[in-house]
């Protein structure tokens, strides 16, 4: 019996573990991060992306070796509260936990494709979802206004001024969007982004969510370890299983 009691676990074991490996095989992964290229849009007045070949094997070097220059706010990135605080915690001070985790999508492309006048994202357009929202803790809105990475933008929408408060009492402690900031281009008070920091909010800007639809998923964003940092470059990612 206890032979007939081993070969059963180990039965049930190896069960377990072709579960787990079939669900590794199905998991869908959606990259979210815009390319960092020559052509990437920088923020006007930013420093630019650039990347350089230092070593080169078809020159004779024994490996192909690379260097770049760039603002931290280049591409897909998280702005720590250093950017716009000067009492703010600079990025490698950041929680990773708040990068990581369950996250809910907002497709308001439609909404805003039908009236070139929207320019606010506000908590009306959000309280469709507030369920999902309040369950995941992490909100990425989809706005469809700025699909080439290559063209900086003349105007973005921007979240109400209401809307902080309504994440914030929503358990909401990440928002992202597919634009280069939360606030007007022009905004020198940065509003929004003092308002997310007031409500404990951290921020995910210039995803790229092209291809990506409305719901529930997992969620990684982390950003790089830079001491002092105001950002940080992140490889954003949504999965399935």
């Amino acid at each position: 019996m206890d032979d007939a009691h081993s070969v059963s676990r180990k039965l049930l074991e190896c069960a377990r573990v072709l579960a787990s490996l079939s669900g590794i095989r199905t998991m869908k992964i959606w990259d979210i991060s815009r390319t960092l290229s020559h052509d990437l849009a920088e923020w006007p007045g930013d420093e630019p992306f650039r990347f350089r070949a230092t070593n080169e094997i078809a020159k004779g070097a024994s490996v192909n070796l690379g260097a770049i220059t760039m603002s931290v706010h280049n591409g897909t990135h998280a702005d720590a509260r250093f950017h716009f605080d000067p009492k703010g915690d600079s990025i490698e001070k950041a929680p990773l936990d708040i990068y990581v985790g369950r996250a809910t999508v907002v497709d308001l492309t439609q909404s805003f494709a039908r009236s070139k006048q929207k320019h606010l994202i506000t908590a009306e357009d959000l309280k469709p979802h507030a369920e999902d929202i309040a369950a995941t803790s992490r909100l990425l809105v989809k706005t469809g206004r700025w699909s080439d990475s290559t063209v900086f933008p003349d105007q973005i929408p921007v979240i109400a001024a209401d809307v902080p408060a309504w994440l914030q009492k929503n358990g909401v402690k990440l928002l992202g969007l597919d634009l280069p900031s939360m606030d007007e281009i022009d905004s020198k008070s940065l509003q929004n982004h003092h308002a997310l920091a007031g409500a404990g909010i951290a921020i995910v800007e210039s995803l790229d969510l092209t291809d990506v639809a409305a719901g529930i998923y997992s969620f990684a964003a982390l950003p790089l370890k830079i001491a002092g940092g105001d950002g940080a470059p992140a490889r954003a990612i949504l999965w399935r299983e």
